[in-house]
Parts: structure tokens; sequence; C-alpha cells
């Protein structure tokens, strides 16, 4: 009997983990917290959506410093969503992650490739259209096959037009790419992959982070930062993380 091909972009929340645990009681607070300011139930479940989404983002992008994402979610709530489609995007954003850095071990199955199609479609048509390059594009950037061409598909899907945002939604932006300069530098990588016998590789983690950069750049340089707070929260906190350690952790890794 032929077995089920297992997703690249499936990573379950396992609460034997330290760092998993506090990403929920985080998340639960955040949402808390929105309503006693006054935030509507729907404002509420978006902001601690995105604290969440920051903080499985920095995972990815910082899979050996569980910390560094810990302290991702409180820049998530205070920049908060830009726009109402920031979580509905930031899925889309995640898996993108997750299959650039490979952290899952696993080859990206056909069923991943729809996927990441219709989250590419979905971003596109709310209105976050630089964000859902992300799920467009990174299938063949991994796996350079005609499968993974599918969700390229998604660039030809007509977006919501938006009008370009203020100084305040791009600051989350200007601020993450202060850093990309120390995040996008060599790095030793000694976390596991989940299904893989083996870590996770220091140039598939790079390519990870080299992608957040270019997306978030592109972000401010049209000034459509709809959908990507989260990522920049999280790109945020791994380079300060890495501006203060670079240099005392081994050597990097070209």
């Amino acid at each position: 009997m032929t077995s089920i091909p297992r997703s690249a972009l499936a990573r379950p929340l396992d609460l034997r983990y330290p760092s998993n645990r506090v990403a929920a009681l985080v998340s639960l607070a955040a949402l808390l917290l929105s309503r006693r300011q006054g935030h509507s139930w729907p404002s509420a479940l978006e902001r601690s959506g995105m604290c969440f989404l920051t903080w499985a983002m920095a995972r990815e992008l910082d899979p050996d410093h569980p910390m560094t994402a810990n302290l991702a979610m409180p820049l998530a709530f205070v920049f908060g969503p830009s726009r109402s489609s920031s979580t509905l995007a930031g899925f889309g954003v995640l898996s993108a992650l997750r299959l650039l850095a490979d952290t899952t071990g696993e080859r990206p199955t056909q069923t991943d490739h729809l996927g990441m199609l219709v989250q590419a479609v979905l971003s596109a048509r709310a209105g976050s259209g630089v964000a859902a390059l992300m799920p467009a594009v990174a299938s063949v950037v991994v796996t350079h096959d005609l499968p993974s061409a599918l969700p390229l598909a998604a660039l030809l899907v007509p977006g919501r037009v938006r009008e370009p945002s203020g100084r305040w939604a791009l600051l989350p932006l200007i601020a993450a790419l202060a850093v990309t300069p120390a995040l996008i530098r060599p790095e030793a990588v000694e976390s596991a992959c989940d299904r893989a016998p083996r870590t996770v590789r220091p140039t598939d983690l790079r390519r990870a982070r080299a992608g957040a950069a270019a997306v978030l750049a592109l972000g401010l340089l049209t000034r459509q930062p709809a959908g990507l707070p989260a990522l920049a929260s999280a790109v945020l906190s791994v380079g300060l993380r890495r501006c203060r350690t670079h240099g005392s952790r081994g050597p990097a890794v070209d």
C-alpha cells in the first residue's frame, strides 16, 4: 500500500516545549488585553492571531533561539495589524518561510503546492499583494519542478487595490529593514528538522531570511505593508538578536 506523502507545511504546536506554551499563553493574553482596551471580538482575535503568527515566523527564521520568538510577540502587539487582511496574508507568509527554511525536512507535496496557491490568491484578493508574493514564488524556488510552478498562477489574479499607507503603518517595515544586514549574515544552525535525520541547513535558513527581507523592502518601496507587520516584527526580533550575538557563537557558515 502506497503511503501518503507527509506535508512540508504541517508543524503541530507541541505544548511540551516551554516556548510553545509561552506562545499559546501570550496569544490568549493579547486577546484578553485587546478586549479590555475596547476592541471588538474580531479585532481582538486579529491582534491575538498576529501575535501567534509572529511567534511562528520567528521560529522559522531563528530555530536555535526560541526566546527570539517569544520577544517578537510584544512587538507584534504594539505594531498591531495594518489592515484587516494582515492575519490572513500572514498564514501565506508563514507557509512560505517554512518551505524556504525547510524546517520540517520534507519535500513539498502537490497538496502543499495547491495550498500555497490558495493562500497566495486569498492574500492578493484581500489586498495584500506584496505579502502574496511569498507563497506564490516559494514553491518553485525550493523544488524547481513543474508542479511547484502552480502557485505562480496567483500572480495572474487581480487583487484589491489599496491606497498607499501612511508613515505609521510603514514603521514596522523600516525598523525591520534596519537590522536586515545582521539578519542575512551566514550563521551556523544546530536545530534538527522535524521529520528528517539532519539539522536545518544554514543555506536554507539564509534563503528564508533573505526572502523575508526582500518582501519587506518591496512592501516599503510600494508603501503596501498589508499582511507584513507580523513578518516585520519577527525579522526585527531576530535581527536584534543577531546584532547582539554576532561573533559570540561559533563560526559563520557560508
